[in-house]
C-alpha cells in the first residue's frame, strides 16, 4: 500500500487540499529532517520533546539513555504521536491576518517498541545517517558498554499525513489595491563553513560525508 489510510487521527481538516497521504510525500518530508518532536501523555499531562531521529522504511527510531524517561514511558506502548516540518518561506500578505509560511509538515502516529540487542547496531545506524549520510564508515562505531547503556525504540508508522503550503499570499479580494508590499521571502537551510575540532589529533581534509548535507 502506497497511501496510509486516513482516519479521524490523520485527515488534515484546515485547508484539506494540502493535505497527502502518500507515503512518499510522508518519507521525503522525514529524510530531509534533522530533528522530530514526540508528543505523548503521561498521567493526564502532556509532553511534547525535540528529539534526534532515523527513518528504515516504515519504522522511525528514537534513542536515549537507559534511564531516560520518555523513552520508558514510550516503551509502554502509549500512543505517540511524531512530527517534522520544514519552514519553506516567509508569506507576506498585504492584511496582518493573512501572513503565513511555506511549509512541509509530517504528522505520524504510531506506538514504540523496544529494540532488541541484536537490532540495536543497525537502528543506530539509521539515526547516524540521518543526520549525515555516510557518516557511520567514517567514525568508530559504538562498543559493547556504549551499546549496553543505550536503549533504542522503534515505532512503525501506523497512520500518517502531510501537510504543504506553497505560493504567494491569498489576500481579500479587496485588499488587493492596497499600497503594501507583498510576496514571499524564502527561507532554507544551509551550511557555513566547517569548523574543526581544537583538540583534533591529527590535521585531516573533510570527511567525504560532509560533501552528503541535505539540502
Amino acid at each position: 500500500m502506497n497511501n496510509y489510510p486516513k482516519s479521524s487521527r490523520n485527515t488534515v481538516k484546515r485547508s484539506p487540499k494540502r493535505g497527502h497521504y502518500d507515503k512518499e510525500t510522508v518519507y521525503q518530508i522525514l529524510d530531509t529532517g534533522y530533528i522530530c518532536h514526540v508528543g505523548f501523555t503521561i498521567d493526564d499531562q502532556l509532553y511534547v520533546i525535540p528529539h534526534a531521529y532515523g527513518r528504515e522504511d516504515n519504522t522511525i527510531y528514537l534513542h536515549g539513555a537507559v534511564g531516560n524517561r520518555m523513552l520508558n514511558q514510550l516503551e509502554k506502548g502509549i500512543p505517540i504521536c511524531v512530527t517534522v516540518t520544514h519552514t519553506d518561506g516567509i508569506v507576506l500578505a498585504r492584511s496582518a491576518m493573512h501572513h503565513s509560511f511555506n511549509y512541509r509538515s509530517a504528522v505520524l502516529f504510531g506506538t514504540a517498541q523496544l529494540v532488541p540487542d541484536e537490532q540495536k547496531e543497525q537502528a543506530l545506524f539509521a539515526i547516524t545517517e540521518q543526520i549525515i549520510k555516510g557518516r557511520w564508515d567514517e567514525v568508530r562505531t559504538p562498543n559493547e558498554q556504549e551499546l549496553k547503556v543505550t536503549k533504542v525504540l522503534a515505532m512503525d508508522i501506523d497512520e500518517a499525513s502531510a501537510k504543504i503550503r506553497t505560493g504567494p499570499p491569498k489576500d481579500d479580494e479587496a485588499d488587493y489595491e492596497l499600497p503594501v508590499w507583498a510576496g514571499v521571502l524564502p527561507l532554507q537551510v544551509t551550511t557555513g563553513e566547517a569548523i574543526p575540532d581544537p583538540d583534533l589529533a591529527h590535521k585531516l581534509p573533510l570527511p567525504e560525508s560532509m560533501g552528503q548535507l541535505k539540502k
